[in-house]
């Protein structure tokens, strides 16, 4: 009567108490849990009359309409919860299981078992039970018509965790599950061709995700020293080239002095490191350095104090990676490149000797608008707002760029013959000259500015590192609200 996914299903039904069989569609399910005496009531809902008629056929035709209650129900919405032990949610894509489990009331969560089979997106939904308190206790690869799906049991459990992509990527089952071996394995292969199809594409920063992702899929995660970390992204972006007044380095340290999760943000906030220790992550690489002027305490609210309470290291570049070829400038420079195919070779902006520059100066191929290289800023820096002085049909061809808070650059910009400064951060005196001045300058605002380093930043460690798992923290986010 079930086909292999539905027996995985019934067979991770406790019977401890009533099951629910959300829709349940034919409720063969529903039938065999009674009939095979695991559990003596069994609720079947269906958000369709249709589902619910053919339901009740099924149990009519099996002699259990005694012990199967049909409900017309949403979800879980109109289902009485007294006396569920467990929940069942088959055949449906499992963007639209975590939607039906988060509409549940959280404190009902401690004494069910749910039993999942996702159609569509598996990691999507192990994310999200994690996300909703949940943990994972068995998941199964389950073959049926040449295709492989996964069949799952989450209980609540009073220990929080959040699951890195990877992690709900590469599922949970027990080792030497070899169905669950070839899922994984078929997992990497689908992985590998979205990295070969990004790669030619151009786009480099996901191809290399992709095809980290896809290794891991089928080797596993495996550490590696923080001081080899280090010394790779020394070799990129020098620490020795930082300016004097920064604090750019490996400021926290950790116990173990190695990292199998790593956690990448702009700033290191507590709900940043919080994010990490939630993800089992070791270290945590930041921009902007958690420490920078000496401490004199470190009180409970401070990042430090969370750093090393949850022994979470942190690695932080700043102006070693703003000044760096390929660091926060030089993806700013790729990225208009790629929006507006600018003329010529880019020119250094502030020359600091040694040949290493802050920002650059590029030209664009035909004097555009300043609104439409506002427009052009909003898509590469992803903000909602750009502030501008000027007209904003002044017509701009040579632009000078530097991330972050650049705007005491202006002076330099006009000196350099500039039609405008894109940066972040700018003081109100500065857009009183700019407007004295005639000149158009534009500010993208700091975070966003910088942020786009995120993803370069995990492409080469990626590369290097494919045994790494490497996440953009979630909560690196723009501190401001906009309203």
């Amino acid at each position: 009567m079930l086909d292999s996914r539905l027996k995985k299903a019934a067979e991770l039904v406790s019977g401890r108490g009533i099951a629910v069989d959300v829709g349940t569609d034919h409720a063969y399910l529903a039938a065999e849990l009674v009939m095979s005496g695991r559990c003596a009531k069994v609720i079947a809902s269906d958000v369709k009359e249709g589902p619910l008629e053919s339901a009740r056929k099924t149990v009519e035709r099996y002699g259990v309409s005694g012990s199967v209650e049909l409900i017309l129900s949403d979800g879980l919405e109109n289902v009485p919860m007294d006396g569920v032990s467990d929940v069942v949610i088959a055949g449906m894509g499992g963007e639209t299981i975590a939607d039906i489990i988060s509409r549940c009331d959280p404190d009902a969560f401690e004494n069910i078992r749910w039993v999942l089979q996702p159609m569509t997106k598996p990691e999507l939904l192990r994310k999200m039970l994690y996300e909703f308190g949940l943990h994972i206790t068995e998941e199964y690869a389950i073959e049926d018509g040449g295709k492989l799906y996964v069949v799952m049991a989450a209980e609540y459990a009073p220990d929080f965790r959040y699951l890195t992509e990877f992690d709900a990527l590469y599922g949970f089952f027990a080792d030497g599950d070899e169905m669950g071996e070839k899922y994984r394995l078929r997992e990497a292969e689908r992985l590998a061709k979205i990295a070969e199809n990004l790669k030619t594409a151009g786009k480099t920063e996901g191809a290399a995700h992709y095809a980290a992702l896809a290794f891991k899929m089928k080797n596993g995660c495996k550490s590696a020293k923080i001081s080899g970390i280090y010394g790779f992204l020394d070799s990129l972006y020098p620490f020795a080239a930082q300016e004097k007044w920064d604090n750019s380095g490996l400021l926290v340290e950790n116990q173990s002095g190695e990292a199998d999760t790593v956690v990448l943000a702009l700033d290191i906030t507590n709900s940043v490191v919080n994010e990490a220790a939630c993800k089992s992550a070791d270290l945590v690489i930041s921009h902007h350095p958690v420490i920078f002027e000496p401490l004199k305490r470190i009180d409970l609210k401070n990042p430090v104090h969370t750093l090393i309470f949850t022994d979470v290291a942190a690695i932080c570049m700043h102006t070693n990676l703003d000044i760096a070829e390929g660091g926060t400038n030089g993806v700013i420079l790729r990225k208009m490149q790629e929006r507006f195919k600018l003329y010529g070779a880019p020119e250094p902006f502030e020359e600091l000797g040694g040949g290493s520059s802050l920002g650059w100066i590029v030209e664009l191929p035909e004097a555009l608008s300043a609104e439409e290289l506002a427009a052009g800023l909003k898509e590469i820096f992803g903000c909602e707002y750009v502030r501008m002085s000027g007209d904003k049909q002044w017509k701009l061809r040579r632009i000078a760029i530097c991330s972050g808070s650049g705007g005491s650059m202006l002076g330099l910009a006009i000196e350099k013959g500039c039609d405008a400064l894109v940066t972040g951060d700018v003081k109100h005196d500065v857009w009183i000259e700019a407007n004295n001045r005639g000149f158009s300058l534009f500010d993208c605002g700091h975070f966003h500015t910088e942020n786009l380093v995120l993803p370069e930043l995990r492409r080469v460690l990626e590369e290097k590192f494919p045994q790494l798992d490497v996440e953009i923290a979630e909560r690196s986010l723009d501190p401001c609200k906009y309203i």
